[in-house]
């Protein structure tokens, strides 16, 4: 190593102290540790890289104190179970501190010194705001000689971390948490329930504006354990009913709903209480109810006699049961809540609350706002005695049968231990292929040693309950439930810390269902341990799509996703996989061709396997999971989602719907849009299934309950791009005309009113339209984005640009040329690559020079001295605006790659005449995720 630049070392999306330690301690030749606090959740993300360096010889040597009680024993523990690796403690009293945090890395000629804010946690190793300043010096220079001398002072003075003294630290620990307990208690008590966290006022905000243009339903969809029943309550103490109903699937969750009410509305001198099988508080104010109970009594109630209903797991809602209590009930308002809004039956939950989404938080929003604790995933290469090359992921007994080799029972265990597991006791859900998988891991582990359980879904509800509870005793042996699918969802155990990957990944919604089984927030629980063994099966790469958190996702960004360790995910999480899996799961996304109808028709039917095996008839389908594909691409390929199902089901039925032409085209002219970039035109029409007209006036009324402002001109352009003002010939002719603008009013066409009096036809579009709304407010958010409506780092076609600033001519003129204008507002739209079959293919005309800088090449034939060539070179005195839209490659497996928007830019230096090459600085700086992915090829 040479001598450079010190540099500064934060937790950012540019990456992170953990990166920087990690590659350090493999590219050293001896490492020197000097830190405060080592906390178990800090230490497994070093695991890999410890052992790394074990096996190569390098040695180390660490001190840490006793300071604040924070280092953890059982780290102690686990780095001394490496030879490589020296441990001394620094024993702290009342006079002195220790508040070091050092790394420093010996090489052969130089010596780098990382000193600053970051202990050995997992939050400030990858997410807390640190500053840590690296050095890199020569040997000899003053300053590591100064910096060598106080570590051998302060090792000297430091204690070895033997087994007697860890031994006595952690009986000092035990003690201590123990005294210090209560207060500790009340504080946590205090500091989590008196205030809303983030999810529950964005939540908030939402149901008020809902009510605020008169609409009476709304649904929160959230994980398990965000806070939604915290939520509701602190909506409730803002809406202050004077009478409430809460109705519950599950009477368990009953009594801490009420609880959670009665503690956050103690002064409102109302009345709580329980309607069950044993209790009969009918007067109470606010009441809280079974459905099994309510559905048996509604009837003694007036109709009116609650403002506030709320409806507790509302995906249950569909059913007969809840149905005949909600026809009864008249509230002022309605709140379903889910953790994922799947249904029961064929009917809609979205149709039930009136298609108003006041909520949706997946799984990386969660993580990226705390709702749950971080995870550590570990992507393992299972052993080679397991060959999963040449078996179909749906033949249950051959996986199985191949699964069942003790040696990899061995394997699975030693990665256990080695990985170890966030607090005191393991408690593990073991996902196996099938019941004789699971009963054979169960046998195998008990033979072992380690207390286990097999539980299917043929076991009892009260057999389940029974060794939940002594999973979660910590005085109880019980270590692992080993399951099949009974905990994808809908059981909750909140303090599982471990959980083991031990099938083969054939669907990303599982998966995530799997993961999340462990997040919930418990306790001092302070992450989850995922082990994935990962085999050679031929869709290993579908963990990818899972841990990626996109659902709209191309084949370039999940590679970059993958060889960069998943850089964006949020807060603590850890995602690592090693070597072997990370290459066998490049290999596989790069043969794989994502728009095939192979592929599309296997995402299909793995989705309609997830949905009981029923044909998801409708887009909303995919909203119910996490993790569900993106249907958009089944439209690209048919034209209509409607023709794409009856292609691939051979469905009779839906093909003779097809057979009616004004349907065909008005379904087609919708999914056209999809997804839609401003949400105008599909609000409109969503009030014209119930309307003949809609005047200005009333549009905007519509428009506002989805978005914060909107300006006239623009709804003024959505009437006129309706009324296909902006139609070429081609266009007008095979496109049915939905809407007539005339006289000021935007007006329902026959056409589109026949349609609508046929239920099924209507069902369809209705759905179409819903899907778009629904899909625009979970990407757009209520932010008004003036014109042109542009969102940074959105995807947009060139045609896009038309209708989103207001572009007053036949928009499919919109093409061609790399920069196309409507005023004042040029758009530069940029191929950074050629295909991404073809090496060595970058555009050096256009191209980035870092983050905030962007050179960019016009045409061949324009001039500095031509008025073009002046509003460009001069961008900014003469007020126009560059757009750049950059994508990196044009085209991807047969498939038009769409833009990516970074904001405008204005030109700093030019040169050249015919063409001018321009240097601009961009007024938003690239986020570090996305410059990789435009910059590098994996």
């Amino acid at each position: 190593m040479v001598e450079k630049a010190r540099k500064l070392i934060v937790n950012s999306d540019k990456g992170n102290v953990l990166n920087e330690l990690m590659r350090s301690i493999k590219e050293c030749e001896r490492f020197y540790f000097s830190v405060a606090f080592i906390n178990f959740s800090g230490l497994q993300l070093l695991l890999d890289s410890i052992k790394e360096a074990e096996e190569k010889g390098i040695q180390g040597k660490i001190i840490t104190s006793t300071y604040l009680n924070f280092t953890e024993a059982k780290a102690l523990e686990k780095l001394k179970e490496f030879q490589n690796v020296e441990l001394k403690v620094f024993v702290t009293d009342k006079e002195i501190g220790f508040h070091t945090k050092a790394y420093i890395f010996e090489y052969s000629d130089s010596y780098k010194v990382i000193i600053g804010s970051s202990n050995i946690t997992q939050s400030a190793l990858k997410s807390n705001i640190e500053w840590n300043v690296e050095i890199v010096s020569k040997q000899d220079a003053d300053f590591i000689k100064e910096v060598l001398k106080e570590y051998e002072n302060l090792w000297n003075r430091s204690i070895e971390a033997d087994d007697e003294f860890i031994s006595r630290y952690e009986e000092f620990l035990k003690g201590f948490k123990h005294s210090q307990n209560t207060t500790q208690l009340i504080y946590e008590h205090r500091k989590r329930y008196i205030v809303p966290n983030r999810m529950q006022r964005r939540a908030m905000e939402n149901l008020e504006r809902l009510r605020s243009f008169g609409e009476r339903k709304a649904l929160v969809i959230a994980a398990t354990g965000t806070g939604k029943t915290y939520m509701s309550a602190f909506d409730v103490k803002n809406y202050k009913p004077k009478k409430l109903l809460f109705i519950v699937h599950r009477e368990e969750i009953l009594k801490k709903a009420k609880e959670t009410f009665e503690m956050l509305l103690p002064n409102e001198g109302l009345t709580f209480g329980l309607l069950t099988g044993n209790y009969k508080d009918k007067h109470a104010d606010y009441i809280f109810a079974t459905i099994q109970t309510v559905s048996k009594c509604f009837h003694e109630f007036k109709k009116d006699q609650f403002e506030y209903l709320i409806i507790d797991e509302a995906h249950h809602a569909t059913s007969p049961t809840y149905q005949s209590v909600l026809d009864y009930f008249e509230p002022e308002f309605t709140l379903g809540m889910t953790a994922t809004p799947e249904r029961s039956d064929n009917q809609n939950v979205f149709e039930l609350f009136d298609h108003n989404v006041a909520l949706e938080v997946r799984l990386h929003e969660a993580l990226d706002d705390e709702l749950v604790v971080p995870f550590h995933y570990f992507g393992i290469t299972d052993i080679d005695d397991v060959d999963l090359s040449d078996v179909s992921i749906d033949d249950i007994a051959e996986i199985t049968r191949r699964l069942k080799v003790n040696e990899r029972v061995d394997f699975i265990i030693e990665k256990m231990n080695f990985y170890g597991h966030d607090g005191e006791k393991r408690k593990g859900l073991g996902f196996c292929a099938g019941i004789e998988h699971a009963q054979y891991m169960t046998d195998e582990f008990n033979r072992r040693g380690y207390k286990s359980v097999c539980l299917t879904g043929e076991d009892s509800p009260d057999t389940r309950e029974k060794y939940i509870h002594k999973l979660e005793d910590d005085e109880d042996e019980l270590v692992m439930i080993f399951t099949v699918d009974i905990f994808n969802e809908g059981v909750d155990i909140p303090s599982v810390n471990t959980v083991l990957m031990l099938r083969p990944t054939n669907s990303p919604i599982v998966f995530i269902q799997q993961l999340g089984r462990g997040l919930r927030k418990f306790g001092e629980k302070s992450f989850l341990t995922v082990l994935d063994f990962i085999g050679n099966h031929n869709k290993t790469f579908l963990i990818a799509l899972a841990l990626n958190g996109s659902r709209y996702y191309d084949k370039e960004s999940l590679k970059v996703a993958v060889a960069t360790g998943f850089a964006n995910i949020p807060g603590a999480t850890h995602i690592q996989m090693d070597k072997i899996s990370q290459e066998r799961i490049l290999e596989q996304i790069d043969k794989e061709n994502f728009n095939s109808m192979k592929y599309l028709k296997e995402e299909y039917n793995e989705f309609k396997q997830l949905n009981q095996g029923r044909i998801p008839y409708f887009l909303l389908d995919y909203l119910k999971y996490d993790g569900a594909p993106d249907p958009v691409k089944f439209i690209d390929r048919e034209k209509s989602y409607i023709q794409f199902v009856a292609k691939v089901e051979k469905d009779q039925s839906l093909k003779e719907l097809l057979q009616n032409e004004d349907f065909e085209g008005a379904i087609k002219e919708l999914s056209s849009k999809l997804p839609i970039k401003r949400i105008y035109e599909f609000v409109i029409i969503r009030y014209l299934l119930d309307h003949d007209c809609v005047t200005l006036q009333e549009a905007k009324q519509q428009i506002l309950k989805f978005v914060e402002y909107v300006d006239d001109d623009s709804v003024i352009h959505a009437f006129e791009y309706l009324n296909q003002d902006y139609y070429d010939s081609i266009q007008k002719k095979n496109k049915p005309k939905l809407c007539q603008y005339q006289d000021g009013l935007l007006v329902k066409t026959p056409l589109f009113t026949n349609l609508l009096e046929n239920e099924t036809y209507r069902k369809f579009i209705e759905d179409t339209i819903s899907y778009g709304i629904f899909r625009y407010e979970k990407e757009f958010n209520r932010a008004y984005y003036g014109v042109p409506h542009f969102k940074l780092y959105e995807q947009y076609q060139m045609i896009d640009a038309a209708l989103l600033s207001n572009y007053r001519k036949i928009h499919t003129s919109f093409r061609g040329s790399g920069l196309l204008t409507n005023g004042k507002e040029f758009f530069l739209f940029v191929d950074l690559h050629k295909e991404a079959d073809v090496k060595e293919s970058i555009n050096y005309k256009d191209k980035f020079f870092n983050t905030r800088e962007f050179q960019w090449q016009s045409v061949n034939s324009t001039t500095q001295q031509s008025e073009r060539g002046q509003d460009i070179i001069f961008n900014k005195q003469r007020g126009v605006h560059l757009h750049l839209f950059i994508r990196k490659y044009k085209e991807m497996d047969g498939k038009t790659e769409p833009y990516i928007y970074i904001g405008k830019g204005n030109v700093v230096e030019f040169e050249g005449n015919k063409p001018i090459t321009v240097r601009m600085e961009l007024e938003h700086e690239v986020p570090a995720s996305l410059y990789i992915e435009f910059t590098e090829k994996v």
